[in-house]
């Protein structure tokens, strides 16, 4: 008897899930393209606000935080930075869960508004030196609502993209998610190009770190717009169509039935959140701190690198798609592992504009590599009536402990140790966590084969 395909397996799991492929083959591709639109909008302007957080970090400490001591003032910015992480599992969790209930839709209009509206608020906020104390709560408040609203946003848009999937194409749709993670990198890099080099030191600090946040706040009404015109996926209308509402469980429930399943989702998630935060948010301070070159130096880098991952991370689902996602995890985490650490060192020995290109490229070739496919793949370990918050809660939770934190961690050990090679180490450290933890489930060895084997395992 002959293997069934991929095709037929990942066919075989949606019917497991509630859903019907029909339904999906029916969508017209004004719809399918509307939905992959809308689901990586709010993705996008996510990442484009945390990147011109960390791209600006420097500014933003001197207005919001200033002290006598530059370490302390910087400092206190990456506090305020991982502040927004912090809350995120619990917003995921909120979201997730009404995500599940409420549809995807619903969610993702409900988010974008909430992301504008904190977007607006960093952007509004008067500086230390005109309202005092209330501008940096004020801060912390506009990190907490958005903590709050993006917490749902990737694993809702995630599951939106992959249900809206037809049969072997789940990493793929998938990967849009993170090519708008790649589309806010060149947008907010070449809008710090342009504001470092065209204004003055004093105009920077003045008026023009506020530019970028005001602008990304004007994509809240666009975003609302499409997403309230885009039909709820296929599968989970499906499941609502069949009153199969997601029942009300609670967290020890949760784990008992997708326990396994979230270790496996943080593991897949945790080195490629880790080099994203190091290599974006976290370079702009470590570039003029540690290796005394401008901060356009990394700009221009960044905008590059954001332009190649357009077309990286689709090219990375669909090898994941056509070989297995887990087949490429392993052998391209253990080689990131292996180069993290010359690559540093590459740059930290004769640190230059060449030398951190050439750093920043290969970066972003692993980066792509690592991550394309996690859409897909955290979305493809649960099943239809809990995706959403399972989704959330295990990418929040990775994210926050090695992306969220990891401009704190590293700041502060580098100054602890004197080693400009520390953010090397903390990838290291985030890849064996990564390895252990997928490793470590059925999840993550049953789906070394298939995708698809992950996910019917759950249904």
């Amino acid at each position: 008897m002959s293997q069934p395909t991929t095709a037929t397996r990942d066919a075989t799991a949606r019917a497991a899930d509630g859903g019907n492929v029909a339904d999906a083959a029916r969508l017209s591709p004004a719809m399918v393209r509307r939905a992959i639109f809308a689901s990586v909008l709010g993705n996008g302007l996510e990442w484009f606000d945390f990147l011109i957080y960390g791209y600006f970090s420097k500014t933003i400490a001197q207005v919001f935080f200033p002290a006598d001591n530059g370490f302390l003032s910087i400092m206190l910015t990456f506090a305020t930075f991982a502040i927004g992480f912090f809350v995120r599992p619990l917003g995921g969790i909120l979201v997730g869960l009404y995500a599940d209930r409420a549809g995807r839709s619903r969610a993702l209009s409900l988010l974008i508004i909430s992301m504008a509206a904190s977007t607006l608020l960093m952007g509004l906020t008067p500086g230390y030196a005109h309202i005092g104390l209330a501008a940096p709560a004020l801060v912390v408040l506009a990190r907490l609502l958005q903590g709050l609203s993006v917490g749902g946003q990737f694993a809702t848009a995630s599951a939106m993209l992959v249900e809206y999937a037809p049969p072997g194409r789940k990493m793929f749709y998938g990967s849009f998610n993170m090519t708008a993670q790649s589309f806010a990198l060149l947008l907010s890099s070449g809008a710090g190009y342009l504001l470092t080099t065209h204004l003055t030191h004093e105009q920077l600090a003045s008026w023009g770190w506020r530019v970028p946040f005001l602008c990304g706040a004007l994509a809240g009404p666009l975003g609302f717009y499409i997403r309230h015109r885009v039909a709820e996926s296929p599968e989970f209308q499906q499941l609502r169509d069949h009153g199969d509402a997601p029942p009300r469980a609670s967290i020890r429930q949760f784990f008992r039935t997708n326990g396994r399943a979230a270790l496996c989702a943080m593991g897949v998630i945790a080195v490629g959140a880790a080099t994203n935060y190091v290599w974006h948010s976290y370079l702009a301070v470590y570039v003029e701190r540690q290796l005394h070159l401008p901060l356009a130096v990394a700009l221009r880098g960044a905008f590059f690198c954001g332009a190649l991952n357009l077309f990286l991370f689709p090219l990375s689902g669909r090898l994941a798609d056509r070989y297995g996602a887990y087949r490429l995890f392993y052998p391209v985490t253990i080689a990131w592992m292996i180069c993290a650490y010359p690559l540093f060192a590459y740059v930290v020995s004769a640190p230059s504009a060449e030398r951190l290109f050439v750093a920043q490229v290969i970066s972003t070739v692993f980066l792509a590599a690592m991550s394309g496919a996690h859409p897909g793949m955290l979305a493809t370990l649960f099943p239809v009536r809990s995706r959403s918050s399972g989704v959330a809660l295990s990418y929040n939770v990775a994210v926050t402990l090695f992306g969220g934190l990891a401009p704190f961690t590293i700041t502060g050990l580098t100054r602890l140790t004197g080693s400009s090679l520390t953010p090397a180490f903390y990838l290291i450290f985030a890849g064996f966590v990564s390895l252990a933890l997928v490793y470590g489930t059925r999840r993550g060895r049953a789906g070394a084969d298939d995708p698809a084997t992950a996910r019917s395992s759950t249904a």
